[in-house]
């Protein structure tokens, strides 16, 4: 099994085993495809990705971010129609990451009050989110299989479930953020319902038309958060359920801690410029107790994700500070089928074709994370000079 050999995903088959992984884009304003968007795919897709994974796709109005991020409806199906050709156009498959954000949805911006596992107040809205009822998950539920009609409608090949970064499903895996007591609470099988019941939804929904992949916490970096043991025996059921074709793990809380996923420098000056006062003043006086700084290593959450290799059968997709060929090939040797990069993509969109020339060839990402401030005007590597 070598990186640069095509490779099968589900009913899918890639042109090599490297996927461009979810990193918001910043460019949709109206929650809309934007010719800014398409080119943002494109140029990684003829960079040499065997797959690239567009982010974030809500399947609710009411789970983005902000109201500036896409959700699937069918008012999208003609700009995702345009993205998902000019993708194809360059070789290579298109993925819709498709999730709901719960507790880190802005219910402000949104104009939509914020369901999560359990109720507390939002650190970005500063209001109180809701706790979801059962109507509430059955419809959302839904909407996460209708997205996933939406990415078929569209020309996708594949989907990939949100259940990471403390979103909506993480937050009801997560016993830091789930303190319910009805059978969506207490023990590890009636919190892990919830992303259960969307993964088998979306798989009755698209069957084998696309590939289903998930990405999956396996730690959530806070006190009392969902943790490995726990993570893999959901990965069990996932697998049990047939609901997946493959499983690439993540780790860290968007909610509470998200450099833990990220490593390496915290930016907080240049988040602090994002915003405008009094939020400027306040990050900078208080950001680093949210922003808290890990060291970077290359493959970081390899330790982690290898115990998930005898856990499971299922096809695993590491990710986590991929940035030579040494690690890819590495990865690859102990059993992993895909890797998944970010940063390294966002300094060089075409690093994968001249590492495919060039076996030597090493990312020059430094791993500074100037490019997250960036989802506020267009995800980007600040290094690259824009163009005019």
């Amino acid at each position: 099994m070598k990186i640069f050999e095509p490779a099968t995903l589900g009913p899918l088959r890639l042109r090599n085993r490297v996927i461009k992984a979810a990193t918001f884009e910043g460019r949709t304003p109206n929650a809309l495809v934007t010719d800014e968007l398409i080119e943002f795919h494109r140029t990684v897709a003829a960079g040499g990705v065997g797959m690239t994974t567009v982010a974030y796709c809500a399947s609710s109005p009411e789970g983005r971010t902000d109201r500036h991020q896409m959700w699937m409806r069918p008012e999208a199906v003609p700009g995702l129609t345009r993205l998902t050709e000019a993708v194809h156009a360059e070789g290579a498959a298109i993925s819709a990451q498709i999730g709901h954000a719960g507790p880190v949805a802005n219910s402000k911006s949104n104009r939509a009050t914020a369901v999560s596992a359990s109720w507390q107040i939002s650190p970005l809205s500063l209001r109180l989110t809701k706790t979801a009822s059962a109507l509430d998950l059955d419809r959302i539920v839904t909407d996460h299989a209708r997205a996933a009609r939406i990415a078929v409608d569209s020309g996708f090949d594949s989907v990939e479930l949100h259940f990471g970064h403390n979103y909506l499903v993480s937050s009801f895996l997560s016993p830091a953020l789930n303190h319910r007591s009805d059978r969506f609470g207490g023990s590890l099988k009636n919190r892990a319902r919830v992303a259960l019941a969307v993964a088998a939804a979306v798989r009755a929904e698209v069957g084998t038309e696309i590939a289903i992949t998930a990405k999956l916490n396996m730690d959530d970096g806070v006190p009392g958060g969902f943790w490995l043991a726990e993570s893999m025996q959901v990965a069990q059921w996932l697998e049990r359920d047939g609901s997946l074709d493959a499983l690439e793990l993540t780790a860290g809380s968007s909610l509470k801690n998200p450099m833990y996923l990220f490593r390496g420098d915290v930016p907080l000056r240049d988040f602090a410029a994002s915003f405008p006062q009094p939020q400027r003043m306040g990050i900078r006086m208080v950001g680093t107790k949210f922003l808290r700084a890990y060291p970077y290593h290359e493959a970081y959450l390899l330790d982690q994700a290898r115990q998930f290799l005898s856990a499971v059968n299922l096809p695993i997709i590491l990710l986590g500070g991929i940035s030579t060929r040494t690690t890819m090939d590495r990865a690859l040797a102990e059993g992993f089928q895909f890797v998944a990069m970010a940063r390294a993509l966002l300094r060089e969109p075409d690093l994968i074709n001249r590492m495919h020339t060039e076996e030597t060839t090493n990312s020059l990402c430094i791993h500074c994370n100037r490019c997250m401030p960036t989802i506020y005007s267009g995800t980007r590597c600040v290094l690259v000079p824009e163009k005019a």
